[in-house]
C-alpha cells in the first residue's frame, strides 16, 4: 500500500504482524506498576475498544504483556511501517488543506530525529506524548484525511472522539490533554489514569503537535543565558571563557550547549543517559563528548585559560560535577538545571551514586527506595550549588521544578522567610520583566513545502520586518528587538533545523502580526508555500504556571488558571486552525495549565483578517493580566497598545502606596 492508502485505511482491515522492538531505540522509562488487578483488566478492556472482536483474544494477551513490561499499553504492533517525518503538505491525502497541515505537524513530532521516545509516541520531556497509543494515531490521521473545512475533530488526551459539524471559521481540531478534576491531579494520578488509557501528559507542545525540535528551547535558552551573563558581568566583560554549568540533554534535547555556543561561553551539560548524550553529539548540538571526570577538569581549565567558546557533554551525574568543581576550585559564573524534574520518580532525575541501569530497575521494582535516593540526591545537589553561590555563582531555576522538588526533599533552598526560594526562577529575574511583560514570546513557523529556500525567504522577511519596527520602537524594547534581529540573521548558520523547516524568534503582537502578514502576502504571490504559525506555550499569555511563566505575578493570582483558559477559548473563535489546552507540561502534572494554537497561512484574504485578530488577542490577553498584577513593564505595554488600538479597553489597576498599609494590622 502507498503512504496515502495507509493513512486513509485507519485501523488496518487485517491484523498486522507483531513487531519486535527496534534495537538501539531510546526507550521510554518503564512506568510504575500502579494498577490493581481489576484496574489492569479495565486498562485492557479500554484498549480493546479500538479493535474488532475477532482480534480481542490475541491482543488481550499482548496488551497484558505490554502493561506488565512497560506499565503502559502502546500497541507496538500497530505502528505503521512508513517513515515518520514532515512530508510536504501536498503529499498528505486530505480534503482540507488545514487538516493536511496538522497531519504534517503530527508526523514531525513523531520523527525519530525530533522525538525523544518515538516508539512510545513521546516527543520530549520524558512523558510529553502526542498520543497514548498507535491506534489513536491511526484513527486521527484517517479523520484528518477525510474531514472537510466544515468539520472539527475533537481530541480527548490523544483519543480522537470524533468529527463534529462546525463552520469554516471554527478550528479544525480542538485538543485537550490531562484535563483532570483538580483533586485528581497528583503525579500518581497521572500514572494511574494514563495506565488505564484515559488521559495523557501532552507536555507543552508535544500533545498539540507544535514541537519543532530543540530549536524552540535553544532560542529561549540563548536569550536567557545571554541576559544571565549581562546581569553579572562588568560593562566591558564578555562571556568568553566563562562557565555555564547545567544538566539534561535528553528531555530538553541539546538546547543548552547550542545556546551556550551562541551566547559565547563554556557550557558544561551533564547527562546520565549515554544514548541521549551521544545522540546530541552526533547531531552536532554539542562540541565535545566526555565520560571521564578527570578529562572534564582538564578540558574545562584549558578552555578557561584560552577564553574559549565550547560546549561539553559530560556522561555522568550533575551532582558529581558540582561537587568536583567545588573541590577543584573551578569558578562557575552561571548555573542552572534542566533535568525533567516535573517527573522526578519516573526517570526525569537520576540520583547520584546509582548507575543509570540500576536506577531504571529501581523505578520499576523499588519505587519508594528510588524516591528516597532522588530526594537524598536533591539535597546533595542543592548543598553543592549553595557552596558555589557562596563564591559568587549566579544560579537560577530554569522552570523544570528543580527548586520545588528540592524544597519538598528538605534541601536548603528556602529564603529566610521560609516562603520563597533563595534563588529566583529565570522568569522572575529575566524573561518575565524583560520579555513576557512587554509581550515578547516564542513566535514560530513551519514551511509546509519542506523547502529550505522557503525557510531562507521567511528568515529574510522576518528580519526586514523587525528591522523596520525597531526604527520606531521605544527604548524599553530596543534590546529585545536587537537580540531577535541578531538571532534571525544568524539562525541558518547555527544549523537549527531538525525535522521540519521551522524557525522561532521572540516578538510582540506588532511583530507577530506584521511578520505573519508579510508571509501571507508572499504565499499569495507564489514566492513561498503555505506556512504554519504557532508558538511555544511558554509565552506571555498561554500558560499559567506559578513556578515558571507566571512566577513574576505578585498579586496572589499566580495559582489561578483563568488566563490560559481564556487564551485557548479566545483564539478558537478568532481564526486559529487548531487549539489546545493541557494540564501539566514543563514543571509537572497539576502544577500548570497550558493553552496553545496552530494557524495555517494560505495566502487568502480570510486568513489575513484572522491572523490580525487572533495574534493580537493571543498576546494582549497575557499583557492585560500582567498589567492588572501591577507589573510595571506590562502596564507600559498595555497603555501603549490602547493608544494604538482604540477598540482595546483594558481595566487598569490603581496603585497603592505601601506606607498606607503599614499599620493596618
Amino acid at each position: 500500500m502507498t503512504f496515502q492508502e495507509q493513512i486513509l485505511q485507519g485501523i488496518p482491515s487485517e491484523l498486522p504482524i507483531k513487531k519486535e522492538y527496534p534495537k538501539g531505540a531510546n526507550r521510554a522509562p518503564k512506568r510504575k506498576d500502579i494498577l490493581s488487578i481489576e484496574e489492569k483488566l479495565l486498562a485492557i478492556k479500554n484498549a480493546l475498544r479500538y479493535f474488532l472482536e475477532k482480534w480481542h483474544k490475541t491482543l488481550a494477551l499482548e496488551f497484558a504483556q505490554e502493561l506488565k513490561d512497560y506499565g503502559r499499553i502502546y500497541m507496538y504492533r500497530f505502528k505503521p511501517n512508513y517513515d515518520f517525518y514532515a512530508r510536504t503538505i501536498n503529499e498528505y491525502p486530505a480534503k482540507s488543506k488545514q487538516a493536511a497541515a496538522i497531519m504534517l505537524m503530527i508526523q514531525n513530532n513523531l520523527n525519530p530525529a525530533v522525538a525523544q521516545h518515538p516508539e512510545e509516541l513521546i516527543t520530549y520531556g520524558g512523558n510529553g506524548a502526542v498520543f497514548q497509543n498507535w491506534a489513536q494515531y491511526l484513527i486521527t490521521m484517517q479523520y484528518l484525511a477525510t474531514m472537510t473545512d466544515e468539520q472539527t475533530l475533537h481530541m480527548y488526551s490523544g483519543h480522537p472522539m470524533g468529527l463534529f459539524p462546525s463552520s469554516k471559521n471554527a478550528p479544525r481540531v480542538v485538543v485537550t490533554n490531562g484535563m483532570m478534576i483538580p483533586n485528581y491531579s497528583q503525579p500518581d494520578d497521572w500514572e494511574k489514569f494514563n495506565a488505564l488509557g484515559v488521559t495523557q501528559y501532552g507536555q507543552m507542545t508535544a500533545g498539540s503537535f507544535m514541537y519543532i525540535g530543540p530549536q524552540g528551547i535553544v532560542h529561549g535558552t540563548t536569550i536567557t543565558v545571554m541576559n544571565a551573563f549581562r546581569k553579572i558581568l562588568k560593562k566591558h566583560e564578555t562571556s568568553q571563557g566563562k562557565i555555564f554549568l547545567t544538566a539534561g540533554l535528553g528531555g530538553m534535547s541539546g538546547a543548552q550547549p547550542k545556546a551556550g555556543n551562541i551566547a559565547g561561553c563554556i557550557t558544561v551539560a551533564a547527562e546520565i543517559n549515554p544514548k541521549a548524550a551521544k545522540k546530541r553529539y552526533e547531531q552536532g548540538w554539542v562540541d565535545v563528548l566526555i565520560d571521564s571526570m578527570d578529562e572534564l577538569i582538564v578540558i574545562v581549565k584549558q578552555a578557561q585559560e584560552n577564553n574559549e567558546v565550547v560546549s561539553i557533554a559530560f556522561i555522568g551525574n550533575i551532582v558529581d560535577v558540582w561537587e568536583c568543581f567545588d573541590e577543584k576550585n573551578i569558578f562557575i559564573h552561571v548555573g542552572s538545571d534542566q533535568t525533567s524534574l516535573h517527573i522526578p520518580w519516573t526517570g526525569g532525575y537520576y540520583p547520584v551514586g546509582i548507575s543509570y541501569e540500576e536506577s531504571n530497575r529501581l523505578i520499576r521494582e523499588e519505587p519508594e527506595f528510588f524516591k528516597e535516593k532522588v530526594q537524598e540526591s536533591l539535597r546533595r545537589h542543592a548543598a553543592a550549588i549553595n557552596k558555589h553561590t557562596g563564591k559568587g555563582t549566579y544560579f537560577f531555576d530554569y522552570g523544570n521544578a528543580f527548586l520545588l522538588e528540592a524544597s519538598r526533599a528538605g534541601a536548603d533552598v528556602m529564603a529566610e522567610n521560609n516562603i520563597d526560594f533563595k534563588y529566583p526562577s529565570y522568569v522572575q529575574d529575566i524573561l518575565g520583566p524583560m520579555c513576557f511583560d512587554y509581550g515578547f514570546g516564542p513566535f514560530r513557523w513551519v514551511c509546509t513545502s519542506g523547502k529550505s529556500e522557503d525557510l531562507d525567504k521567511t528568515d529574510e522577511i522576518a528580519a526586514t520586518v523587525l528591522q523596520d519596527i525597531m526604527e520606531n520602537s521605544p527604548e524599553e524594547i530596543q534590546l529585545q528587538m536587537q537580540d531577535n534581529i541578531t538571532w534571525i540573521k544568524n539562525a541558518k548558520k547555527n544549523k537549527m533545523v531538525v525535522g521540519s523547516q521551522a524557525r522561532i524568534l521572540y516578538a510582540d503582537a506588532e511583530g507577530r502580526i506584521k511578520i505573519a502578514e508579510a508571509f501571507n502576502n508572499a504565499i499569495k504571490n507564489g514566492e513561498i508555500g503555505p506556512v504554519v504559525l504557532g508558538r511555544d506555550h511558554h509565552d506571555v499569555s498561554g500558560t499559567d504556571s506559578p513556578y515558571r511563566e507566571t512566577s513574576n505575578i505578585y498579586d496572589g493570582s499566580k495559582f489561578t488558571a483563568d488566563m490560559a483558559i481564556h487564551n485557548v477559548i479566545g483564539d478558537s473563535f478568532r481564526g486559529a486552525t487548531w487549539v489546545s489546552i493541557h494540564n501539566g507540561g514543563g514543571v509537572g502534572w497539576g502544577e500548570v495549565i497550558n493553552g496553545g494554537f496552530g494557524m495555517l497561512l494560505d495566502g487568502t484574504k480570510a486568513v489575513e483578517e484572522n491572523l490580525k485578530s487572533m495574534l493580537f488577542y493571543d498576546v494582549n490577553n497575557g499583557i492585560a493580566r500582567r498589567s492588572w498584577a501591577r507589573n510595571d513593564e506590562a502596564l507600559f505595554a498595555i497603555k501603549r497598545e490602547m493608544e494604538r488600538t482604540p477598540n482595546l479597553k483594558v481595566t487598569l489597576p490603581n496603585l497603592v502606596e505601601d506606607k498606607l498599609l503599614n499599620d493596618l494590622f
